[in-house]
């Protein structure tokens, strides 16, 4: 036991060797001199490119394809439709345990936003793949788009996603996910004050330097190397194998590198369908984003809505909180059910409220498809709670930071979620903010721990 006791001894003093040491990245060398390869940086003989033929417009029947003129123009060595993909939907919602799948990778009967790929051009130059995708007929039924998240929920709506339905996405317990705790309409008719408020986000662009995009190298044995920007090697792996319909074993993904992404590279859209061409093609492939595609094409951060109604008492403790968050998901799902299953946890914020009634749903209209960006499902909802709270605070005649203390939750404080508190910092954490920024706050409060609840 005491040789036990001082292992483990020693193995904690040699973790506390680390703390408030400077440590190089093992990658750092390589990006300050210019010399850490990228996807894009492999240079390859015989390389084709590929472009996509595009929806110009959000909502549209697609009649029919004429790819005749873009087959025989020169250089062109493929062309692909939606019948030449063997699993013709993107499986990114299955691989989470989230269903059903609802986006395919080429469109066939419907365009659902501005920027679908409908027709696959692959050429021997960039300059014939964008003159060969420009000779594609696709002839169109326009259809009556939807933009609005609530418009999109009002009866009479044009269907957006017929794979659901409905314009919003069902999850085993609704039409949303709820968070209900205590009893919210009671506690707003005991309150002193009432606020109501509404807060809009748009979509956002990752921007990253490196847009998106990948590489195929046809290898031996039926083999494929894909070098990928992608920031879920392996999840894309799963992803393409499923969608080609090959063992995983005949794909080999190198990544790991990406030029920036912040959550914006894990939707899988570039790589399934540059392996089919490199498959059907023989040749390597590249399909790289230009800079308008990713701006416009690749998945925002969702626009949100949200409603917050609060009751709170004069001596400024918030008793009920009440939100309602519509979340545009755009044309498909991708991530963004999961990312509103995290707003409805996230949305009480880091205050202990007796009576709280979250309602989030993901909703789909005619625009891009959403998904990650960094804290996606809780950034835009901390905008929204902590502006809420200043509004709050000045309403009551209180200092704002001194109203999050009073609220702030602490160790066994019971959230809404109905678990206890555990780990709590947030008091601490509005201590150092009042001492480092000298703002200054009643000295009850700098007495005041996240450990115990007490009156001070």
């Amino acid at each position: 036991m005491e040789i036990r006791k001082a292992y483990f001894a020693d193995e904690r003093n040699d973790d506390l060797k680390e703390i408030g040491q400077s440590r190089q990245r093992s990658d750092a060398p390589g990006h300050v001199r210019g010399i850490t390869p990228f996807y894009a940086d492999r240079i390859l003989s015989d390389l084709q490119h590929l472009r996509m033929v595009r929806s110009p417009h959000h909502h549209a029947r697609i009649r029919s394809i004429d790819t005749s003129a873009a087959e025989r123009h020169p250089g062109v060595r493929r062309v692909i439709t939606a019948a030449e993909v063997p699993h013709n939907i993107y499986t990114v919602l299955s691989l989470i345990n989230v269903g059903p799948e609802d986006e395919p990778v080429l469109a066939f009967d419907k365009v659902r936003w501005q920027g679908e790929p409908v027709v696959a051009v692959v050429a021997e130059s960039e300059r014939a793949a964008y003159e060969a995708a420009a000779l594609v007929k696709v002839d169109y039924e326009m259809l009556q788009p939807v933009f609005d998240v609530e418009e999109a929920l009002a009866p009479g709506a044009p269907l957006v996603n017929e794979y659901h339905g409905q314009n919003y996405y069902r999850y085993d317990s609704g039409d949303g996910r709820r968070v209900v705790l205590g009893d919210v309409e009671a506690a707003f008719s005991a309150a002193d004050f009432i606020l109501e408020a509404r807060y809009d986000s748009n979509p956002i662009e990752q921007a990253p330097t490196e847009t998106t995009g990948c590489i195929v190298v046809p290898d031996q044995n039926e083999r494929y190397t894909c070098y990928s920007g992608t920031q879920a090697v392996f999840f894309t792996l799963d992803n393409a194998s499923i969608i080609l319909d090959v063992p995983g074993h005949r794909l080999h993904f190198v990544g790991g590198t990406v030029g920036g992404g912040f959550g914006g590279k894990v939707d899988c859209t570039v790589e399934p369908i540059a392996l089919l061409a490199a498959m059907l093609t023989g040749k390597p492939v590249a399909f790289i984003y230009n800079r308008y595609e990713e701006m416009q094409i690749s998945s925002p951060r969702a626009a949100e809505r949200i409603f917050i109604k609060d009751g709170v008492m004069k001596d400024g403790r918030i008793v009920a909180r009440q939100v309602r968050c519509l979340i545009d998901a755009g044309a498909y799902s991708r991530h963004s059910p999961y990312g509103t299953q995290k707003a409805a946890a996230h949305f009480p914020g880091p205050y202990t409220i007796p009576n709280v009634l979250i309602h989030c749903q993901c909703v789909y209209t005619n625009r891009t498809p959403s998904s990650a960006m960094r804290g996606f499902g809780v950034t835009i909802g901390d905008f929204a709670l902590e502006v809420q709270m200043d509004k709050l605070a000045r309403m009551i005649g209180m200092d704002p930071l001194e109203f999050r203390f009073i609220n702030a939750y602490r160790d066994g404080d019971m959230k809404a979620h109905h678990q206890p508190t555990e780990g709590a910092a947030l008091i601490e954490c509005l201590q150092e903010a009042s001492i480092s920024f000298n703002w200054p706050v009643a000295d009850r409060y700098l007495q005041m721990s996240s450990r115990e609840r007490r009156e001070v």
